[in-house]
């Protein structure tokens, strides 16, 4: 029983690195998106078109 408790716990701490690794790849890819909106934004007339209305 001890030893089955310890294999749920295993997975249940891998299974939360690997959600966390995924958020982190989920982050930098909007990240990119973002800045390249960004970036798009101010090439266009800088003052009448936005990719973002904030």
């Amino acid at each position: 029983m001890l030893l089955l408790l310890a294999l749920l716990l295993v997975l249940i701490v891998a299974g939360f690195g690997f959600a966390v690794h995924l958020l982190w790849i989920l982050a930098l890819v909007l990240l990119a998106i973002w800045l390249i909106g960004f970036a798009l934004g101010r090439g266009e007339s800088a003052g009448r078109h936005r990719f973002y209305r904030w």
